[in-house]
Parts: structure tokens; sequence; C-alpha cells
């Protein structure tokens, strides 16, 4: 990414600001199940309340998602539902170019995976 990005604020952060496709940038499993969809997972779309996920020589998996917010910091969290599993990850970066075209998202999980997801 070239262009000079900005952090959000996430307290006050348009749940549209998520929408789109984004590429998984860089991943730390920790104690995540590595054979898991997010685990695999190559690229995510999230648009409404879907979600698509891209995984190396497999079909896509899909499923839900939704923000969700602590009642006491308004914190945002990323609640996912896949066939598979469900969990929530808190937001920990969302960084932004002036224009909106690029982003990179941090993910923190109840896992202990974490992932950066850029957009492009």
């Amino acid at each position: 990414m070239t262009d000079l990005l900005f952090d959000v604020n996430l307290q006050q952060l348009p749940d549209d600001f998520l929408a789109g496709s984004w590429r998984i940038a860089d991943r730390v499993l920790n104690r995540t199940n590595p054979d898991s969809a997010l685990a695999l997972a190559t690229h995510l779309q999230l648009q409404g309340q879907e979600m698509r996920l891209q995984l190396p020589g497999q079909a896509e998996a899909s499923g839900h998602w939704s923000v969700q917010r602590d009642a006491l910091l308004q914190r945002p969290y990323l609640e996912i539902s896949l066939a598979e599993e469900s969990t929530r990850a808190l937001i920990t970066r969302l960084r932004r170019s002036a224009d909106g075209r690029q982003s990179l998202l941090n993910l923190y999980f109840l896992s202990g995976m974490e992932l950066q997801l850029a957009q492009s």
C-alpha cells in the first residue's frame, strides 16, 4: 500500500467501513485449529450480513457476520457464524486512506488467532 493510512476511531466505526472484499495479509494462529475455514482463508467478502471465505483449492465457505459493541467502552466486535464454527473477533485497529480506497483491518479472535486484512 502506497497511500498514507489514517487510524479510524473504533468507538465511532460505521459498520459499512467493513463491507467489501478483503485479502488476508497476515495471520497468527496461536490455539486456533489450523484446518478451520477462518485459519485457511485467503480472501473474505463481507456484503450485507453475508460472509464468503475463499479457501485455497476448495469451494468457498459462507456464513453471516455482524458488528456488536460492548456496553462499557463501545469496542466493536465482529461476530462470525459459519457452518462449522461461530466466533467473535475484537476489531483492534482499522486504518484507511483519505479517499477510503485502501484499508488495513486487524482482528483478534477469542481463540488467540490474529488476522490482518487488506483492502484496495
